[in-house]
């Protein structure tokens, strides 16, 4: 009787802490694609760095994720295939080539980086059961964002789509 009363005990608190969702686990509705994603944890390291890498940034007239033209106006269906995109441009344009010594912020970006590969595999699961298609407008979008960064000097354009982090995550949040 006592074992059943300790089974049943422990039991009760392992579903109770698996059970309870965790603070900053956020569920993204990518039209049918469904992701969950730790949005507060990315943030929070693109927190740690993002005054050093924006003042860094002296192309401040110029915006490579125009928020209004390129990701606000997409539709539901399309958002899982331009994140998808917009993860393979970061993890191979922006964190593999952002220059720095700052050791802290090098593990910042390699959390980040690691958080993106975590969320891409997660898409590439929806691509495979066709919930993640790319329609007519999330290539042009895509398009659009790398010509901006491609419009500016590799290194600058690095700093700039780092620097405008802030904007995607945002526009992942909004998708949550």
């Amino acid at each position: 009787m006592k074992g059943t009363v300790l089974l049943f005990g422990l039991l009760s608190a392992v579903l109770l802490v698996v059970g309870r969702p965790s603070n900053g686990l956020k569920t993204l509705h990518l039209g049918s694609c469904v992701v969950t994603i730790n949005l507060q944890e990315i943030q929070h390291g693109f927190s740690e760095i993002r005054d050093s890498v924006q003042a860094k940034d002296d192309n401040i007239n110029i915006r490579i994720l125009r928020s209004t033209e390129s990701l606000q106006d997409t539709k539901a269906s399309e958002k899982c295939c331009l994140l998808h995109h917009l993860l393979s441009f970061y993890l191979n344009r922006v964190f593999n080539n952002y220059k720095t010594t700052d050791h802290p912020t090098l593990r910042k970006l390699s959390g980040l980086a690691n958080s993106f590969l975590i969320i891409k595999k997660d898409l590439q699961l929806c691509h495979a059961h066709m919930t993640c298609q790319c329609e007519e407008e999330a290539i042009p979008k895509y398009n659009r964002i790398l010509s901006h960064f491609e419009e500016l000097e590799p290194q600058a354009a690095t700093v700039k789509a780092l620097g405008e982090l802030d904007i995607l995550l945002r526009w992942m949040e909004e998708s949550a």
